[in-house]
C-alpha cells in the first residue's frame, strides 16, 4: 500500500529541490515512488501542475513508434507516424498517472500566492534513512495518509528537530526483582 505525503514550501524553486532530492534518494534504493509532482499557486489562483512524468510527450513518442510500423506496413509511414502521434499525444494527455490531478489542485487552492506543494506517493522507504536526508530541509506538512507517529517523526526532520527514540527501560541492580526460576 501506497502512503501520500503533502509538503508545502514558500517557493516552487525549493519544493523543486525536495523533489530532486527525494528522487535521489530513490536511486540509492532508499525509497520507492509512485509519483513525484509539484503544484504551484500562482498570481490570480491559477494553479500549475508539475509532473514527474509528462504523458502527453510519452503518448506521442510511443504512437508515433506504433504509426510508423503500422503505417510501414500499408506504404504511408509519414502519414502512419504523425496520425500515431497525434492519437498517442492525444491518449497522453488524457491519462492521469500517480497522484489524481483534480485532487491536487483541490489542495493548491488553499496555497498563498507563490507558495508550491510537493506530492509524493510513496510505495516503499527506510524510514529512517530518508528522515535523515531530508532534516532541517523545511517545508510543512500539510497532509499525509501515515499514520500519527510517523507524520510527528517527518515533521520534526522537516523542521530539524531532533528524533527522541522509544524510551528503553530502565537497567535494573543486581539482586532486584523476581527470583530467578533456575535454582
Amino acid at each position: 500500500m501506497s502512503d501520500l505525503v503533502v509538503i508545502v514550501y514558500p517557493t516552487e524553486a525549493r519544493a523543486e529541490d525536495m523533489r530532486q532530492k527525494v528522487v535521489s534518494l530513490q536511486k540509492e534504493y532508499l525509497i520507492e515512488l509512485g509519483d513525484a509532482a509539484i503544484a504551484v499557486m500562482h498570481e490570480g489562483g491559477k494553479i500549475k501542475l508539475n509532473q514527474l512524468l509528462n504523458t502527453t510527450a510519452l503518448g506521442a513518442v510511443s504512437g508515433s513508434f506504433w504509426g510508423l510500423l503500422i503505417g510501414a506496413i500499408f506504404l504511408m509511414p509519414v502519414f502512419g507516424a504523425a496520425l500515431g502521434a497525434a492519437s498517442g499525444a492525444l491518449g497522453g494527455a488524457l491519462t492521469d498517472y500517480g497522484v489524481n490531478d483534480g485532487f491536487m489542485k483541490e489542495l493548491a487552492a488553499n496555497l498563498q500566492p507563490g507558495n508550491a506543494a510537493l506530492f509524493l506517493l510513496i510505495n516503499k522507504m527506510t524510514a529512517d534513512k530518508v528522515l535523515d536526508a531530508v532534516k532541517g530541509t523545511g517545508g510543512v506538512v500539510l497532509k499525509t495518509s501515515l499514520d500519527h507517529s510517523r507524520e510527528q517523526q517527518l515533521r520534526d526532520a522537516l523542521a530539524g528537530t531532533p528524533r527522541t527514540p522509544a524510551a528503553a527501560p530502565a537497567p535494573t541492580p543486581e539482586g532486584a526483582g523476581a527470583p530467578s526460576p533456575v535454582g
